[in-house]
């Protein structure tokens, strides 16, 4: 379904040239038709602004050289086709290659008919009064980026933003989208979280993600962000919340992570992340958290079918990508086996809250606070009720940093002697369940990396994975993990990739 906006002037345009930046991505050509002075000019100088983040950026009009080239995040070609004399010139400008790689703007597309592709994104300008009026058409995938983004613009406007300017901030490997939000003078950030699509129905009339207990809306965010703050941990405030949108405006706790300028780990800042999960594991959690008025979150537990379902993806993306055939029947009964009663001998462990995604991507460094306020947590809305020790495997084995031994042992001796310190505490036994998680998450991993890359077409994840078979090696070190340590052996899998 076509869209239609009124632009009441040129601020407005300018405007509505952030929010189409927002929801543009690679591979999109914009063709821009209307009258000389109807605002085209004005909206694509504005796009390329934004996604260079640089307010002053010299735009010239490519009136006489037919095509401008910016090397951005995302590359933009900006063409204007007014003066060409036909449509095979075209060729001659690199589209088709401009359009492998980035994003086009086409001023003028009418005079390249038949030479353009026939499914981009249509706007067409028509002045109407003072203002100018803006018709949208497209492909259905298109059209829902923009008018997402065009939902956050009102959104933004009703919570009192109307002088926000957008940059988009990341999009990683999930659903969820972040975006800076700079409004007088403060920088916020803003979670673009829309519900879950429901999967394939896989076991139990569920699908993945109401097995392995993922996040379906912001509800879990805002509930959990809230009481990890009430335990004097450093999650961010949230100002603004559209919870049926899944849209939140919440606090930026800065853009300093735990590696340095090379990607390396550094050791201070891991030690102390270790340093919160003690001071949370060191206190009682609660299940049952409020969200607003009326809605309660209840924390999930991580249990025997979150477990299976996520060791699973070995089984159902590695193993056929790695070997060219599925995992046989044998093969798939004895390892359901085996996790059966590694995870029946985990009810003997020590629960808490648990964060799932504890690692470097998911930690802000705040170098003028001090403690463990230094630690700033961002990614908690997956979190669950489970073996306090998957947090300390998570950021212990970072998944995405080679960490060296000397540090990773560190940090474990460190999180023992805080936990120890707080007494009543069974370090041999946490020890044992660290080796058991770090074994789930890791055969988790492989088939999630494999995953990204043949259903998500993200092919960057698999450089992770050497390090994860290198971290899975080092899981199954521990005696009770020796019939799954045979199993993989057996399975031709931790040889050759370790």
């Amino acid at each position: 379904m076509a869209l239609d906006i009124f632009l009441a002037d040129e601020a407005a345009t300018i405007r509505f040239g952030e929010d189409m930046a927002i929801g543009l991505k690679r591979g999109d050509y914009v063709a821009l038709s209307g009258d000389l002075g109807a605002g085209k000019s004005t909206f694509s100088r504005a796009v390329i602004r934004a996604i260079a983040d640089d307010a002053y950026l010299e735009v010239p009009s490519p009136t006489f050289t037919l095509v401008q080239s910016y090397d951005l995040s995302v590359p933009v070609a900006h063409f204007d086709l007014y003066r060409i004399a036909d449509a095979a010139e075209i060729d001659e400008l690199g589209f088709d290659e401009a359009l492998a790689d980035g994003i086009c703007l086409v001023e003028w597309p009418e005079k390249g008919e038949g030479a353009l592709p026939a499914d981009g994104i249509a706007l067409t300008f028509t002045h109407e009064g003072d203002g100018r009026r803006v018709d949208i058409d497209g492909p259905a995938p298109a059209l829902a980026r923009i008018q997402r983004s065009l939902a956050i613009r009102a959104f933004l406007d009703e919570a009192g933003y109307r002088d926000a300017i957008r940059r988009h901030l990341t999009g990683d490997a999930s659903v969820r989208a972040y975006e800076h939000v700079i409004s007088g003078g403060t920088r916020y950030v803003l979670m673009d979280a829309p519900r879950h699509t429901p999967g394939p129905i896989l076991a139990h009339g569920k699908y993945y993600q109401q097995i392995a207990h993922i996040a379906e809306d912001v509800k879990p965010f805002i509930a959990v962000g809230r009481h990890l703050v009430s335990r004097d941990l450093r999650a961010p405030a949230i100002y603004e919340t559209d919870i049926e949108q899944g849209i939140l405006l919440i606090e930026d706790l800065g853009s300093e992570g735990v590696l340095d300028a090379e990607g390396a780990p550094i050791a201070e800042r891991y030690l102390e992340s270790a340093a919160c999960l003690a001071k949370m594991h060191g206190q009682p959690f609660a299940r049952d958290l409020p969200v607003a008025d009326g809605i309660v979150h209840t924390v999930p537990d991580f249990d025997r079918d979150a477990m299976q379902i996520e060791v699973s993806l070995l089984t159902d993306w590695y193993l056929p990508w790695k070997r060219g055939t599925p995992a046989s029947e044998d093969e798939r009964r004895e390892y359901i086996a085996i996790w059966d009663g590694l995870i029946e001998s985990l009810a003997a462990a020590e629960h808490n809250l648990l964060l799932r995604d504890f690692h470097s991507p998911n930690i802000i460094w705040r170098p003028e606070a001090h403690g463990t306020d230094r630690v700033g947590i961002i990614d908690f809305q997956d979190a669950m009720i489970g073996p306090s020790a998957y947090d300390v495997a998570s950021l212990v084995q970072d998944a995405r940093v080679d960490i060296p031994g000397e540090l990773a042992d560190s940090m474990l001796a460190h999180y023992l002697s805080l936990r120890e310190k707080q007494g009543g505490f069974d370090g041999d036994r946490f020890l044992r369940d660290w080796h058991v998680m770090a074994a789930q998450r890791n055969c988790k991993l492989v088939g999630i990396w494999v995953r990204l890359m043949q259903r998500d077409g993200k092919p960057a994840y698999m450089r992770h994975m050497p390090r994860t078979f290198r971290n899975l090696t080092r899981a199954l070190s521990h005696p009770d993990l020796a019939p799954l340590r045979d199993w993989c052996e057996k399975a031709g899998i931790l040889a050759t990739e370790s």
